[in-house]
């Protein structure tokens, strides 16, 4: 069984995701912010400190004008570290929880390095500062160099960072977990158009095509396109369900005429004792009437061939000005009987090939000329032209018959339609010549239309794309 995906709890895991990586981003950036501040922080209070111990150191009063530390004035941390030398490399003093630098690699300029010291994490400041000894002397003094080494210890530097990070990183959780329920009901919310369409879409049925897509749908930019797609296949699928109805409705209303016919006839035959001559006259009528079913099973078979997408596995074409001269010669003794003339005209000079099976171009071309035959008028002319531009062609059949009515002209490509029935046997016609050409020429992706002046004539007009 297939497992179908939510794309509401796509979109909800993809905000929570994109939030939680938002959150990720804003904490490793509260991070590095905090770090850099707080230690900046703490450098510029060690760089405090050690000037308070930079100050402690006084003049000696000995004989060689030394200096020293004066740890009376001197108030550090119990847990920082320090140690003072003198120009001269002499240790002037240094804190009591600390052994010295010995083995320490001491920058050779002023500056900050990290160091361990019992466990615990150091900043330790190296600077070189200077003191005047015996200011009150003609020249202001002497300057003596001093060298000052002290750390502080880290750690309540980064339980501060911490802390500000968890604060950050319990503000950025509780923001998801309050964002994550409005998101899903915000989305929530916002599908519901597409449920109601879908609600909407499911009650159709071969039986009930009323589909009335609610006003969210066609009011929501990205539901409108599928709405609008929707009732067009519904449409469609419709029209196309009407068609078979109908197709099923007329077929089987012209076979049941066609076999009651052919029955009365035979009926008509055996009420009573004839003579041969009527025996052979009924049985040529039954026979008439037999062909006439035989010819409305071969087109409905043929257009059911013609309509069906999968007649054809592999893309035809042909060339339709030979098309139309091969069907024009078959046709001239039909032509010839109704004292009609067939003028093909403005055929180009080289191939004109369409996207038509032979077979197809031919039911064409034929079901056309045919009909346009049927409708002239004694020792009038029926004329076939073709023309090609911009990469399609236009193939017309032109008659001088009685013409069609406006009113009959939108239906005359319908299934079994006739603008009068009469006329069935006086032509031999079953009403689905051009329902045939049509379905043709629109599975080739062309089009058919019919233009006629009642009195005039009628005008067949096909375009197809060349192939």
């Amino acid at each position: 069984m297939t497992r179908r995906s939510s794309i509401a709890f796509r979109l909800i895991a993809a905000v929570l995701l994109v939030e939680l990586a938002s959150a990720a981003l804003v904490i490793l950036v509260a991070y590095g912010y905090e770090r850099h501040s707080h230690f900046r922080s703490f450098d510029v209070m060690l760089r405090g400190r050690a000037d308070s111990v930079l100050g402690a150191v006084q003049d000696a009063e000995d004989a060689g004008d030394n200096v020293m530390l004066d740890l009376a004035d001197l108030h550090v941390p119990p847990d920082d570290v320090y140690e003072v030398w003198d120009g001269r490399g002499r240790l002037l003093g240094r804190s009591a929880n600390w052994q010295g630098s010995a083995g320490l690699e001491v920058p050779h300029e002023n500056g900050i390095f990290r160091f361990g010291l019992n466990n615990r994490g150091y900043r330790l400041l190296f600077m070189r500062g200077t003191r005047i000894v015996d200011p009150g002397e003609p020249g202001g003094g002497k300057l003596r160099f001093v060298t000052i080494l002290y750390g502080s210890p880290t750690e309540r530097v980064w339980q501060a960072i911490r802390a500000t990070v968890e604060f950050y990183a319990a503000g950025m959780l509780l923001l998801v977990l309050i964002t994550g329920p409005l998101i899903a009901l915000v989305l929530h919310r916002g599908l519901d158009p597409l449920r109601q369409l879908a609600t909407m879409a499911g009650r159709v049925s071969a039986d009930q095509w009323d589909f009335s897509p609610p006003a969210s749908a066609r009011d929501t930019a990205e539901l409108a396109p599928l709405t609008q797609a929707l009732e067009n296949v519904l449409h469609r699928l419709e029209r196309s369900f009407n068609q078979q109805r109908t197709f099923i409705s007329d077929a089987a209303h012209e076979l049941k005429t066609g076999v009651a016919v052919v029955k009365s006839s035979l009926q008509l035959v055996g009420m009573r004792q004839r003579t041969p001559e009527e025996y052979q006259a009924g049985n040529e009528r039954a026979l008439a009437d037999t062909a006439r079913i035989e010819e409305l099973v071969a087109n409905m078979l043929t257009l059911a061939r013609v309509e069906s997408s999968t007649a054809s596995t592999e893309p035809a074409s042909c060339d339709l000005g030979e098309c139309i001269c091969q069907s024009a010669a078959e046709l001239e003794t039909f032509a010839a009987v109704r004292c009609v003339e067939v003028a093909v005209r403005d055929l180009p000079s080289g191939a004109c090939t369409v996207p038509l099976g032979r077979e197809d171009c031919a039911l064409v071309v034929t079901n056309l000329l045919m009909n346009a035959i049927q409708h002239s008028p004694l020792h009038s002319q029926v004329e076939l032209s073709v023309s090609a531009q911009n990469g399609s062609v236009e193939f017309t059949v032109k008659d001088r018959g009685e013409g069609i009515d406006p009113a009959v002209l939108p239906h005359v490509f319908e299934r079994f339609y006739r603008a009068d029935p009469s006329r069935t046997r006086a032509t031999g016609g079953s009403g689905l010549g051009l329902a045939i050409a049509k379905a043709a020429v629109e599975k080739a992706r062309g089009s058919i239309t019919l233009s006629s002046e009642p009195g005039k004539g009628t005008t067949a007009t096909v375009r197809l794309p060349k192939s």
